[in-house]
């Protein structure tokens, strides 16, 4: 008869091979996850481009720059005011071209326009009077005509 020990020294050498081909290693921590980044901030929107939002004509201003009566018929001798309007977030170039008959050029004149609204006034007179005609006023905003008032001398 055999010794049972080889037998049992091989049972017990499968048990312990069994046993470590089982054990596995426990799996590594996970870390949590990281907390996402703050989007990034979106661009600030650009200012908005100076406008052009009103034209007057008139014979006299107040205060604010403001004609204080609309026309578009005036004297020989009036002074003539264009009031004229602004707003926006930046600043721009404004012009007053101002003509007789077809294209006969009487004065043009330049003023900076700051952000905001903001009201400018242009003027022109003639100390020996007007002739009498056709005239218009061309209001340009950065070289760009926005606004044109006809108006007469009668």
């Amino acid at each position: 008869m055999t010794s049972p020990t080889p037998r049992i020294l091989a049972i017990a050498l499968l048990g312990t091979l069994a046993v470590a081909g089982c054990k596995q290693d426990a799996p590594a921590p996970v870390a949590p996850p990281a907390a996402a980044e703050p989007a990034p901030e979106p661009a600030p929107a650009p200012p908005a481009p100076a406008v052009v939002t009103g034209v007057e004509l008139g014979n006299e201003i107040d205060a604010d720059n403001r004609v204080t009566t609309p026309a578009s018929e005036f004297g020989t001798g009036d002074t003539i005011y264009a009031s004229v309007t602004t707003d926006g977030e930046s600043a721009a170039k404004l012009n007053a071209r101002w003509v007789y008959g077809e294209d006969r050029l009487v004065r043009s004149t330049d003023a900076d326009v700051a952000a905001g609204p903001q009201v400018l006034a242009f003027d022109i007179h003639h100390p020996e009077g007007w002739p009498t005609g056709d005239y218009k006023v061309e209001i340009s905003l950065d070289g760009t005509v926005v606004e044109i008032r006809e108006f007469a001398i009668r």
